[in-house]
């Protein structure tokens, strides 16, 4: 309290000259802490003191004789908060008990069994990581039991893992073993609560036996059945359509199929999208899988009205619905396989009514897949792995696996001899970011001008604002902004009017709502393409994501040397040189999950050689649709051949056509297709010149996936069997291509139909688990997505691999309800005029030509924008000036020429303030 005893006596000085009550009050008003918390967080306390007669300090600060104006209220304030969400819904308290270090213990006796979720929430947001899910075992006290994913699946060379549980069972030797193609080191831990912590590490793909014994009897499960795929798996997978195709009554065109969408539902009141046609007759197509017999009902709808003679009635018999286990397959090729060959098995759906097929496989390499449909409707399917090893295959039929499926099979025969290098970094959270503090994201981009770069940055509330951007070092970008409100931003970073790789960024203020693999960002030429001996660079953007492990490998043709270079922001930079040119696969996990569009593939080029020395020349700044265009480039003494083709946003390619001008100097023309942002690869002698690819905007309207957003149920928590949807608005960022994709443990029926303000996407999920919607708009990810969504309910199909179900738009240009866009959006402020006050001679008698002085407070009203006007006999006054005094006080004079009445109108926003308007006489 010194530091406010020397801030007293400045105002006082020594000469104990009489001080007002108002001086005092807005003294300590100054220094006040100004805070908001709901109405369920905080104990209101209201005291009364006794009246006083003078104002005093003492070392403790104001002393006992401090004179309030009537009641003090005092908070206690709860910023801590913890509740249990059990399995029957209800909800439940458990105990918290503040440690004293910083931390606190949660304390909770489970009533119910099942999954529960513990909310942790502190000044009401979530804390990273929260909710957490755990499970209450059913099994009561003296019984042994075991879980944990290391009991189920694995990876070569990576550690499984799962936990035994041995309370209340009483004395007894404990004993595991694992077996399996390789020798598997155990390691055991004692957790000192009665359970263990078990990890086991498998050298070699296959099936493994893990036996846990207690008193030499087996526990229940045991022995468990792990599957484990090679290390750095990879997948592909192939869907082969058999729907049910119904027409109905009606006419159609083909413009008027573009906004409509169908759903049909089943007796048992499952709802699913169905894909609507044109037939050639006019009429309009359905198809659909249908999963059950009797009537369903087709319900297709405009806008969300019903089209004329809609609902329809259509009846599916019996031997029409998929039956997995009425699908025949055979082949040796699901038992064993060869390496760098065609390997063959048959499947036969002849009697098992309409379905779609699935394919899966999974393995040390990404076996590539051909599908023959003969003449007598049995298909041949064919797989072609480059890396010998233990394969999983994943066959499904109408959403449920086929009999033996998933099958486990060993390829054998010559690898590719692929190198692998793989390192792993610890990522701390990044520092919360507050409103009005500093925030800053730094990406680096070699070989390019500060001058083209260009960044703004759009608030929750729709507000969009030029941002910063400082050069920290050659290559290395930041782009500077100070929030004015809590929540995820927009960040977008353009080069040449073209977003760069990675852009839009999402960016949260305060708080992170969310964490996980699916918030990592990855970007830059490295992962693009790359030259062989020298390093190739990119970016990782780790900190929506919150604390992780990140992993990086790259495999190929030659081990790879891997640089990691940590910002200290939630940034990294990643650097990899390779010897061998070919194609590579770059993986980036965050915690053991694959990132969004992970794992890349990048082609290295061999040594540049001769190809720097080439130069481009003119090249245009955009181009128009079916209109040629052209650049040039300079050999400059280089010898060699030179090769150009042009890439759509679609990833259709056409060649250029390239012509000598004179002896080192050749014209390169090109005609686009299509809107968008097209790649233009140029190579010399089979290599990238330094400036490719060049990137090109094509038409005036180009897609922004930043000013794209989604919401709708269908982005929160949703049920299987239960159709959902969302909006995806589109309204003034342009035409483009709108790809929707869900990976999850089930295929979806997902449609896309045209709405007002953008496209609507409806899809039934149909078994429980984590989807993630990736929603990308020319190619790149809107902000927020992929979107982790969480499915409850029943199984309606088997789970097995991940899988994949999207659909593709060419969207049109849409325009917002109030036509054109007019400037910037304002916020969406959250504010109570009533609770601002406002004081001072100038709102009740104002004199000429003189500084009139009032003062307004509206730190108690939340946000908003503080509005003043003073209006006299012959017009507006001559002079008002308005001065932001900090925490939404405010201090106004005025200078007023000509005697009579004035009308002085203050507003919070749209509203009067109490006593608004005032009248003052001059």
């Amino acid at each position: 309290m010194a530091f406010m005893s020397g801030l007293w006596n400045s105002i006082v000085g020594t000469n104990e000259k009489e001080v007002s009550w108002d001086e005092v009050a807005d003294f300590y008003l100054d220094l006040r802490k100004y805070f908001s918390v709901s109405e369920i967080d905080k104990e209101e306390i209201p005291i009364v003191f006794g009246e006083a007669h003078e104002i005093s300090f003492n070392k403790t600060g104001f002393g006992l004789n401090y004179t309030p104006l009537n009641f003090i209220t005092i908070y206690h304030i709860d910023t801590r908060k913890a509740e249990i969400k059990m399995p029957s819904g209800h909800v439940d308290q458990p105990v918290i008990e503040d440690n004293r270090d910083g931390t606190v213990s949660i304390k909770y006796e489970p009533r119910e069994e099942g999954i529960h979720e513990l909310y942790v929430k502190y000044n009401g947001e979530h804390v990273q990581g929260s909710p957490y899910k755990f499970t209450v075992d059913s099994i009561s006290s003296g019984y042994v039991t075991a879980y944990g994913s290391g009991l189920v699946s694995g990876v070569s060379g990576e550690p499984s893992q799962f936990t035994i549980s041995t309370k209340g069972a009483g004395a007894g030797g404990l004993s595991m073993s694992v077996e399996g193609p390789s020798k598997a080191e155990i390691t055991c831990h004692d957790n000192k609560d009665g359970t263990v912590a078990v990890s086991y590490l498998p050298t070699a793909p296959g099936e493994y036996k893990v036996s846990i014994r207690f008193g030499d009897k087996h526990i229940r499960g045991s022995p468990f059945i792990a599957k484990v795929t090679g290390e750095g798996r990879k997948r592909n997978q192939i869907s082969v359509g058999s729907c049910s195709e119904v027409t109905l009554p009606g006419k159609i065109s083909d413009n008027d199929i573009r906004s409509l969408n169908a759903s049909i539902q089943a007796p048992s009141g499952l709802e699913e999208p169905c894909f609507l046609k044109r037939l050639p007759s006019g009429n309009i197509g359905i198809s659909f899988t249908p999963r059950e017999a009797g009537q369903h009902i087709v319900s297709v709808k405009k806008m969300g009205v019903h089209i004329q003679n809609s609902p329809f009635n259509i009846t599916v018999q019996e031997q029409e619905v998929g039956d997995a286990k009425k699908v025949q397959v055979s082949g040796t090729a699901l038992k064993e396989g060869k390496t760098h060959g065609e390997n063959t098995f048959t499947v036969d759906t002849r009697n098992a009514g309409y379905g779609g097929l699935s394919l899966s496989i999974e393995g040390p390499s990404k076996a590539e897949i051909q599908c023959a449909d003969s003449k007598d409707g049995v298909l041949a399917i064919s797989y072609k792995p480059t890396e010998p090893g233990y394969y999983i295959i994943n066959l499904k039929f109408a959403d449920h696996h086929v009999e033996g499926s998933p099958f486990t099979v060993k390829v054998t025969g010559e690898g590719s001899n692929r190198q692998r290098e793989k390192i792993q970094r610890q990522r701390d959270p990044a520092p919360l970011t507050e409103v009005g503090t500093n925030c800053k994201l730094t990406f680096k981009m070699p070989g390019i001008t500060s001058f083209d770069l260009a960044a703004t940055v759009t608030s929750p509330g729709g507000v969009s604002e030029d941002a910063e951007i400082q050069e920290v070092e050659d290559g290395l970008y930041s782009v500077h902004f100070v929030p004015k409100e809590l929540g995820v931003h927009t960040v977008s970073v353009k080069y040449r009017e073209i977003h760069i790789p990675g852009s839009p960024f999402q960016f949260t203020v305060g708080p992170l709502r969310d964490s996980g693999a699916h918030l990592v960002k990855a970007g830059g030429t490295g992962l693009e393409r790359g030259e062989a001996g020298r390093f190739n660079e990119f970016n990782v953007w780790t900190r929506e994501a919150g604390a992780g492990q990140l992993a990086i490998s790259l495999e190929g043709p030659s081990k790879a040397e891997i640089d990691f270079k940590d910002r200290k922001d939630g940034s990294c930079d990643v650097s990899y040189k390779v010897d061998e040119p070919g194609e590579y696969r770059i993986g980036l996990k965050f915690n053991e999950q694959h990132i969004p569009d992970s794992p890349f593939k990048v082609y290295i080029s061999p040594a540049v050689g001769d190809a720097y020395l080439l130069e481009v020349a003119q090249f245009p700044d955009s181009a128009q649709v079916d209109k040629p265009a052209q650049f040039y480039i300079r050999f400059n003494g280089a010898k060699g051949e030179l090769d150009a083709r042009i890439i759509s946003p679609s990833g259709k390619t056409d060649d250029c056509f390239i012509q000598n001008i004179d002896g080192d100097q050749y014209s390169i023309r090109f005609m686009p297709r299509e809107n968008g942002v097209h790649n233009i690869n140029v190579k010399f002698n089979g290599v990238h010149i330094p400036a490719s690819p060049l990137r090109i905007k094509v038409g005036k309207d180009d897609a922004d996936p930043a000013a794209v957003h989604a919401h709708g149920p269908g982005l929160g928590s949703v049920k299987t069997g239960a159709k959902t949807d969302l909006i995806i608005d589109t309204c003034n960022a342009g035409a483009g291509i709108l790809a929707v994709t869900m990976d999850g443990p089930s295929r979806v029926a997902m449609d896309c139909t045209e709405v007002e303000e953008g496209y609507k996407v409806r899809y039934t999920p149909l078994a429980p688990g984590f989807y993630y919607l990736s929603i990308k708009y020319n190619g790149a990810h809107i902000v927020c997505s992929p979107f982790k969504i969480e499915a409850t309910g029943g199984k309606i199909a088997e789970v097995g691999a991940q899988e994949t179900s999207s659909v593709t738009v060419e969207t049109v240009q849409k325009v917002s309800k109030s036509g054109q866009k007019q400037g910037p959006v304002l916020p969406n402020f959250k504010s109570d005029a009533s609770k601002v006050t406002s004081k001072g001679m100038g709102l009740k008698k104002a004199y000429l030509n003189k500084h009139n002085q009032f003062t307004v407070h509206a730190g108690d009203a939340g946000n908003n924008i503080l509005y003043v006007g003073i209006y006299g006999p012959k017009g507006p006054c001559d002079e008002v000036q308005l001065k932001h005094k900090g925490k939404n006080n405010y201090e106004c004079w005025y200078v007023v020429r000509d005697r009579g009445d004035y009308i002085v109108i203050i507003k919070w926003g749209e509203e009067h303030i109490p006593g608004s308007p005032y009248k003052v006489e001059v």
